[in-house]
């Protein structure tokens, strides 16, 4: 398990550049307007959209001013480590999405979400392939 921060960031490439100084590694991976770092040590997914790289706001991804949290999350090895998240979650009594398996950010994952009370959200994932899609996209809704 390690946490997520996704930032929005003003310049793909001066951040990319700055993040590989600030941890020693390179991105794990990259594409127009987004790149992710998977590191070991911090136990830490960094992701990076740059701000208004083509994406609307609908779309719920790169949206916000370069230099803010896009949003939070913790990436899960399982898909039933996801499942428990989700029904600790609502079992608390926390407002969720439900799982869904997605395919976001070039990813396809299982994953839950919940806002916290000032509005950041926050992510409960894990990771099942690679996809060439950005923006959230539901393939299937779980119970």
């Amino acid at each position: 398990m390690r946490l997520q921060l996704a930032l929005n960031v003003s310049d793909i490439d001066e951040a990319v550049k700055f993040y590989s100084r600030l941890f020693g590694v390179e991105p794990a991976r990259r594409r127009p307007g987004y790149a992710n770092f998977a590191l070991d040590q911090p136990p830490l997914k960094l992701v990076l959209f740059e701000a208004g790289h083509g994406v609307t706001d609908e779309e719920g991804c790169c949206n916000g001013a370069g230099g803010t949290i896009n949003h939070l999350g913790v990436e899960v090895e399982s898909t039933e480590e996801v499942l428990d998240a989700e029904r600790r979650l609502s079992g608390s009594g926390l407002a969720t999405t439900g799982v869904d398996d997605t395919q976001c950010c070039f990813a396809e994952k299982t994953e839950t979400w919940v806002t916290d009370p000032d509005g950041t959200a926050w992510e409960w994932y894990v990771r099942t392939g690679d996809s060439e899609v950005l923006e959230n996209v539901v393939i299937a809704t779980r119970s």
